[in-house]
């Protein structure tokens, strides 16, 4: 029997995950309490703050140190050419979601976005859709989910994966089969891919997260506060109505996240300034 090489690859990696985490969920949800002072968006908040403080541990260690040194030895012009890259595979899932959406003038332009920049941006490397004024409209399964009614469900914290929900966890799986990486038939050249993504993504956050600790008095309420605003947001394109007062978050924050502080502070950061 000849072995699959793509059973060595990322996506495997990433589906046992998924499935070890899905069975962790379902024993948190079944075996946690909420006590009778727990946040309602937020029940599980000692695992999801032990959870974070992992993150922020392996962040600390490992991926700030290699994305500073990427950042200080990797010319800008080369680091705006591979993030150019990620968010031009980000637009052709774009398109997919939108379509789910009925947002036909945003599929058009993510569908041109990615045409153009495929074919005359040197693979996405050079952004010359944007310089032709074609607008960028990122959409993810769990933005699909929301704009259907999906309610985005507790809060959670992912091992190495940082801020979600439960209903953005659902869709991770499917964010996955949509990500053009996980696709790639060569298993080396995928991994790769994607361990440069996530190195040049947190690289593009470490003045972000300075601020962060700067304006933040509790990092952990900061970020999750930022992250359900943020998906909201970005789920009704930034006009959402207004919150029933029974779903509203608390007021636990008197300043405005930094821009590009609503991302994942988890040492992976999977999202790109990503709505």
């Amino acid at each position: 029997m000849t072995a699959n090489p793509r059973a060595f690859g990322v996506p495997s990696l990433m589906s046992r995950f998924f499935l070890g985490l899905g069975i962790l969920l379902s024993m948190l949800l079944v075996g946690c309490a909420s006590g009778p002072n727990a946040n309602p968006r937020d029940p599980f908040e000692p695992f999801n703050r032990g959870v974070y403080k992992f993150n922020d541990a392996v962040d600390t260690a490992v991926l700030i140190p290699v994305a500073t040194a990427y950042r200080d030895v990797t010319p800008a012009p080369v680091r705006h050419g591979v993030g150019n890259f990620f968010a031009n595979l980000e637009d052709a899932w774009s398109v997919v979601n939108n379509v789910l959406q009925f947002k036909g003038q945003a599929a058009i332009e993510s569908f041109f976005r990615f045409g153009v920049n495929t074919l005359i941006g040197l693979g996405g490397v050079l952004d010359v859709a944007t310089e032709m004024n074609i607008e960028k409209h990122t959409k993810d399964f769990g933005h699909t989910l929301g704009f259907w009614g999906v309610a985005p469900g507790p809060y959670l914290v992912l091992p190495l994966l940082g801020p979600s929900s439960l209903r953005d966890t659902v869709a991770l799986p499917v964010d996955m089969k949509g990500d053009l990486v996980t696709h790639i038939e060569h298993v080396p050249t995928r991994n790769a891919a994607s361990v440069v993504r996530v190195i040049d993504r947190r690289s593009e956050l470490l003045k972000a997260t300075k601020m962060l600790e700067e304006v933040a008095l509790d990092k952990y309420t900061f970020t999750r506060d930022a992250y359900f605003q943020r998906r909201r947001n970005a789920i009704y394109d930034g006009n959402p109505p207004d919150e029933d007062p029974a779903e509203q978050l608390p007021e636990q924050n008197i300043a405005q996240p930094p821009s590009g502080a609503l991302n994942n502070t988890g040492p992976a950061v999977n999202e790109k300034a990503k709505p």
